[in-house]
């Protein structure tokens, strides 16, 4: 089995509708994707009528976190999407993620970039607005040449220039809220160290003890050493070991498929959910 468990569509920032997303996965030869948008579930309706047959679909998110001063992320599997606590704090995320983006676009005017918000907002479309959008449009405007060199402390990156922070949750709330949805969680790219500060390996741990699954390891912006480093952290703490591209269509680099989770693993992730089930494809349009 090949299992991708971290994918982007247009409901967050990603360049694949939802449909696309399943069918390009399919094409790929995976057996299983999950859809983890930016702190949003409105792709799943999109995905699921789409899904081929052949191709099952776990729903999850990717949750806004931020601990002592650090951004991280969540990935969150298999959880209630209408769980009245957890919906209303992926609400209050959701929210303020517009008025952050304006902000960054104002100090981007303020350092002589010609951006618009109009701009922004029409590349973002119907998805969650954020940092790669923002990103896009220096990318557009030729200010930079990838999303990815926007994400510095030249830019957009935590604490640079045009940097401005918006609502995150803590994460040992965001794992109580996913628990008491029936989800499982997972640290995403914890040593993504070209991204700003990471969390620390005494957090990670504690952490672990309060209720975390596992930590994605296999991911694009790991090196060997990383990722060494992060198996033997994993084995040390009990967590599962997951491998995911972090496909975001044609806005960043990676291919679906380029890093994948052990089955094993899965099975102990699909064993763990109580809120969501994965869903099978039978063939959409």
């Amino acid at each position: 089995m090949r299992i991708d468990l971290h994918c982007h569509s247009t409901a967050s920032d990603g360049t694949d509708t939802p449909a696309e997303l399943v069918r390009h996965a399919s094409a790929a030869g995976l057996d299983v994707v999950a859809l983890t948008d930016h702190d949003t579930t409105r792709g799943y309706a999109q995905a699921i009528a789409a899904l081929p047959a052949g191709l099952t679909l776990v729903t999850g998110a990717e949750l806004s976190c931020r601990i002592d001063g650090v951004s991280m992320h969540l990935l969150a599997y298999l959880f209630d999407p209408e769980e009245p606590a957890l919906l209303a704090e992926r609400e209050l995320v959701r929210d303020d993620r517009v008025p952050r983006a304006r902000g960054m676009v104002a100090r981007l005017q303020e350092l002589g970039v010609p951006v618009t918000w109009e701009q922004v907002a029409r590349i973002a479309g119907d998805g969650s607005v954020g940092r790669p959008h923002v990103a896009t449009a220096l990318v557009e405007l030729g200010v930079v040449p990838t999303v990815s060199d926007a994400f510095t402390e030249h830019w957009l990156a935590d604490g640079g220039r045009a940097y401005v922070p918006k609502h995150e949750t803590d994460p040992f709330e965001a794992i109580r809220l996913v628990k008491g949805a029936g989800g499982v969680t997972v640290f995403a790219h914890p040593g993504a160290s070209k991204r700003g500060r990471t969390v620390p390996e005494p957090v990670i741990a504690e952490l672990a003890a309060a209720g975390l699954d596992g930590i994605e390891v296999d991911h694009m912006d790991h090196d060997d050493a990383t990722r060494a480093r992060l198996r033997g952290l994993a084995a040390d703490l009990g967590l599962l070991v997951t491998g995911s591209s972090d496909y975001h269509g044609s806005r960043k680099t990676c291919v679906l498929g380029e890093y994948t989770t052990d089955p094993e693993v899965y099975g102990e992730i699909t064993r763990r959910a109580t809120g969501a089930f994965p869903v099978p494809g039978t063939g959409g349009a």
